[in-house]
């Protein structure tokens, strides 16, 4: 749907619901949205690591970076590549962050990514600036939520529709150019009618600066949703409907720094990323029914149908004896570039002075030297997923069983163009534009049936919950051959122009339980294991991921303070390496490699505590800790993607230390927060020698906000107080900056 066309229907649904809600007198409060947990209180009784991000935790610092958001969930980590979290990098129990494709991710209990089984990678993330609710499931709780169960699964709960008629604008400009606008407006009536319509604007010129080009490094989003719901008082029905349209345009770019230039101008960026930018557009509708049976029952059926879309222009590599045609280009990748000038090693013929001066501008290249891609690719995911869930009780033993089946498929389709470019006077001058398909002619599809079911057994003070899943998945590729010369049709790809084909099949059973016990009121002991599993690829001879994990913890709940401890260990039969262009690894995109056996360990705590109770004014603190160690259990010969491996060395991009803290002031209009982030510095490979490791990070956040009314507070935030200036990445092409100290005020209006 165009954006002219759902802002029409969106108009003309306001307007009905104008009228439509005038009479409802009702309270303020939501309907109850689909959730996995529910509230911040709901998750202190699942039995297992188990948190919920609420609206009041979203407003102390009104982020739209989704980084910044999830880092203060104990277990998780990120790894920083754009500053704004557009693609975010989020890790969960120290699995592979990139592009988050190793966590299930979810918008409203419906699978998110552009394709979850076939393309993972998550090149389409929710605007996290329009969402209500984050949940993040670990351990056996997340068995319910697939494919991926060894890490867990980040759920996020867009916003609700109004029990009443109300509605909501936040407005905000800060540096760089940046302004947000949030948006929404919506009721319900006493027939159960209810709608409704958000917008959320987002647009930056960044805080990076391009070599001699002057362009921005920013981006423009517009996101739309549009929901209707029919719930009658008295009915036991319940019918959803949600349309959503988002469209993303940003200047980024693969491209980092060398250490050296890091140091001098971490917020750089070379002109040979100057062309550098990615256009998306995402459509997403569900349709959820709903059915109650006496309050002891429930059943809900979903259809939902995601469709994306996205071309990624950025440079990939250069050919220092240049290329007649783009279509023939050997390429030498940009990581190893960085990777030999940081080393003050030559390439070929080439010396590191002269590949240095080449990524400064100062030296002109042969014609058709440099490669820029056209990453243009078309995404599908759909399904029906039927879920239910009752209570019953058994020779006095209490039930709640809840069982679902997915039935789902998606697709990737990649018609990719490569161009060649010459670096002339610092200046990228076009050779050869190239042909679509020469860069990448491929379709990959998946297609997936998702059981599971699990019981909630109550046995006075113990409660235990055994549960399985299984997952069946049926993957292929076919790649078609571009012939010099000659256009390939993307809609037919003829059966003649078929280069090859692969498939892989895979049957899985996922077996796990949880256990609790509640000594008194304030404690709870709980513990569990399960068989996790990550969707393998369809490369051949490539065994999907496996693992079986434990955790035990210890949650205490006081007056003033909550506390929550988990120990876990990820015990891996198989780490599964992906080849990516953003691994910036130099092998075969798309291939799989066995990483054999590897053992993740960590300790997750959190501490809630409100330091001046009964005083007349409010002082909380909320702190989480994370110890992590992953480790390779054996040697691998060396591969592309790992590089080698030795017994005892680190699985790349996984923090041994990380710790948030938030700490507020809450006293009539008043409510300040400090937030504080430390992360440790990582290895981004396993062999973690010079140059392939990050730095630590300390990270300081402050926000101010003044309630005029109880409908209008203004607010202010400066995020990077410090300006710290950590290398907190290096792939894909380099070292990846903080970013820099950047202020906003806003105001919120309800009305």
């Amino acid at each position: 749907m165009a954006p002219k066309e759902f802002a029409l229907c969106a108009l003309l649904l306001a307007s009905a619901g104008q009228s439509a809600v005038a009479g409802d007198k009702g309270d303020s409060s939501f309907h109850e949205e689909l959730t996995i947990v529910g509230t911040r209180e709901d998750a202190r009784d699942v039995n297992g690591a188990a948190h919920v991000i609420g609206a009041q935790d979203l407003r102390e610092f009104a982020y739209s970076d989704i980084q910044r958001i999830a880092r203060r969930v104990p277990g998780v980590s990120v790894q920083v590549e754009d500053g704004y979290g557009l693609r975010p990098n989020i890790s969960i129990r120290g699995v592979a962050s990139e592009r988050s494709g190793r966590i299930t991710l979810l918008e409203d209990n419906v699978l998110i990514a552009p394709a979850p089984y076939s393309a993972p990678s998550a090149y389409y993330f929710p605007t996290a600036g329009r969402m209500a609710a984050f949940e993040v499931l670990k351990g056996p709780s997340a068995i319910t939520q697939g494919p991926y169960t060894i890490g867990g699964a980040l759920n996020m709960v867009s916003t609700p529709v109004p029990s009443e008629r109300r509605g909501m604008l936040v407005a905000e400009a800060g540096e760089d150019g940046t302004g947000r606008i949030h948006a929404f407006y919506g009721g319900s009536n006493r027939t159960g009618l209810g709608f409704l319509v958000e917008t959320h604007q987002w647009f930056s010129d960044g805080y990076q600066h391009i070599d001699r080009d002057g362009g921005d490094t920013g981006l423009e989003l517009e996101d739309y949703t549009l929901k209707a719901r029919f719930a009658p008082p008295d009915s036991r029905h319940r019918f959803d409907l949600k349309l959503q349209y988002a469209r993303q345009s940003s200047n980024q770019s693969y491209l980092g720094l060398t250490d050296a230039d890091f140091d001098d101008r971490p917020w750089r960026r070379y002109g040979l990323s100057a062309l550098d930018t990615i256009d998306t557009e995402h459509e997403q509708v569900i349709f959820r029914y709903e059915f109650s049976l006496n309050g002891q029952a429930r059943l809900s059926a979903t259809v939902y149908n995601n469709e994306h879309e996205r071309d990624w222009f950025k440079t990939e590599g250069i050919d220092f004896d240049g290329s007649e045609h783009a279509g023939s280009f050997t390429r030498t990748s940009w990581s190893r570039v960085v990777r030999a000038v940081n080393r003050g090693e030559g390439l070929g013929e080439r010396s590191a002075s002269e590949l240095e001066a080449i990524l400064h501008g100062a030296l002109d290249t042969p014609s058709g030297s440099i490669q820029l891609r056209s990453n243009a690719r078309e995404y599908y995911s759909r399904g029906i997923q039927v879920n239910a869930d009752w209570a019953l009780t058994l020779a006095g033993t209490s039930h709640a069983v809840e069982a679902g089946v997915r039935l789902h498929e998606d697709e990737e389709d990649r018609l990719q163009r490569n161009s060649s470019y010459r670096q002339q006077d610092g200046r990228l001058v076009l050779d050869d534009p190239g042909l679509p398909g020469n860069a990448g002619n491929r379709i990959q599809r998946a297609e997936a049936l998702a059981l599971y079911i699990q019981d909630r057994i109550a046995l006075g003070r113990w409660v235990v919950s055994p549960g399985l899943r299984y997952e069946s998945i049926d993957q292929e590729r076919r790649r078609f051959e571009t012939r010099h010369g000659r256009t390939p049709d993307p809609a037919s790809r003829a059966a003649s122009n078929l280069r090859d084909t692969r498939e892989n099949r895979t049957r899985v059973w996922l077996p796990g339980m949880g256990v609790s016990f509640d000594p008194n009121e304030v404690l709870r002991l709980y513990g569990g294991v399960h068989k996790g599993f990550t969707a393998p690829t369809n490369a051949p001879d490539v065994k999907e991921e496996r693992a079986v994990n434990y955790e035990l913890g210890l949650r205490a709940n006081g007056e003033a303070w909550q506390g929550e401890m988990t120990a876990f260990w990820s015990d891996y039969d198989n780490l599964l390496g992906v080849c990516t262009a953003s691994s910036g690894a130099d092998c075969e995109v798309g291939d799989a490699f066995n990483g054999d056996a590897a053992t993740v360990r960590g300790l997750e705590a959190m501490l809630d505590l409100e330091l001046a109770p009964n005083r007349g004014f409010s002082v909380p603190l909320s702190v989480s800790y994370t110890w992590m160690r992953a480790r390779f259990d054996s040697d691998i010969a060396d591969t592309d993607f790992f590089g080698p491996v030795g017994k005892d060395d680190p699985i790349p991009y996984i923090p041994d230390h990380q710790l948030s803290a938030t700490l507020g002031l809450l006293r009539g209009p008043l409510e300040a927060h400090l937030g504080l982030h430390y992360i440790d510095a990582v290895c981004v490979r396993a062999s973690c020698g010079a140059f392939e490791k990050t730095d630590d990070a300390f990270t300081v956040d402050v926000a101010v906000t003044w309630a005029f009314s109880d409908r209008v507070d203004l607010f202010a935030r400066v995020e990077n107080l410090t300006r710290s200036q950590a290398i907190l990445g290096r792939h894909p092409y380099g070292a990846r900056p903080n970013k820099d100290r950047t202020a906003a005020v806003g105001i919120r209006l309800g009305f």
